[in-house]
């Protein structure tokens, strides 16, 4: 379980302050995939950011699971892939001096494996699709054997096709491995495509949250997932953007 309790996040802008985060009260189940939905500019990168650690909160308190520790792991919207290095060489370098090599060998091949590349291990990245790219960082994310999974729009500069195949490959690899997935999308469709339940974001608040009990894969054309999708976007469209401090 991960729970935040009163969280805020506040920044100093010249002479006076932004509110990007506030009041946000929420709880991860262990193997829940929760999608976070709302305009750009409405908080979902920052809270994410601090989901990950790579920023405190202004206020509030954050509990990772019952140790206090979740191994955690990140994919950004761009594959952030070292050009120098091949695709095995870059899914294993979090692994460099942390386990023995053998040990980081097997679990390259199989994270490569699970994301479809196999055949590509040796390759360089400048010699892989975009959606190839985004394959191999979601497989450096998984080879720590994350037990939370963050993702921040990974697929939003891929073509609709690809775009529909990696979504049913994450779906597919979380019902596998069973991490906790938290997905950031500004995409209210992808929202309901992925997500067992969608939280909405306005003005840096959560203004809504839509359980999808529907079954996986999901088609875009199934009317239970219109209906969800048109929800979702009606009470984004009617909430007010709450005013920054």
């Amino acid at each position: 379980m991960l729970e935040l309790s009163g969280i805020g996040r506040r920044y100093r802008v010249g002479s006076g302050e932004v509110t990007a985060l506030a009041d946000i009260d929420l709880s991860f189940p262990a193997g829940s995939f929760t999608t976070l939905v709302g305009r750009s500019g409405c908080g979902k990168t920052t809270l994410l950011r601090i989901l990950a650690g790579l920023e405190r909160p202004s206020e509030g308190e954050i509990r990772r699971g019952d140790d206090g520790r979740l191994r955690t792991a990140v994919v950004f919207q761009e594959a952030r892939l070292m050009p120098w290095l091949d695709v095995a060489a870059n899914v294993g370098f979090g692994l460099r001096g942390r386990v023995p090599r053998t040990v980081a060998a097997e679990r390259c091949a199989a994270a490569i494996e699970l994301v479809g590349l196999s055949a590509f291990a040796g390759a360089m990245p400048a010699q892989l699709s975009g959606g190839m790219a985004q394959r191999v960082a979601i497989a450096r994310a998984l080879v720590q054997e994350p037990d939370l999974l963050l993702l921040d729009e990974p697929f939003a500069a891929l073509d609709a096709f690809t775009r529909r195949t990696m979504q049913n490959e994450l779906v597919a690899i979380w019902q596998r491995r069973r991490p906790t997935i938290v997905f950031v999308t500004h995409d209210v469709e992808e929202a309901v495509l992925l997500g067992e339940r969608a939280l909405e974001m306005q003005g840096g608040r959560i203004v809504g949250s839509e359980e999808i009990a529907l079954p996986y894969p999901r088609d875009p054309t199934d009317p239970d997932v219109n209906l969800h999708r048109r929800t979702i976007l009606s009470r984004l469209m009617k909430t007010p953007t709450p005013a920054a401090a």
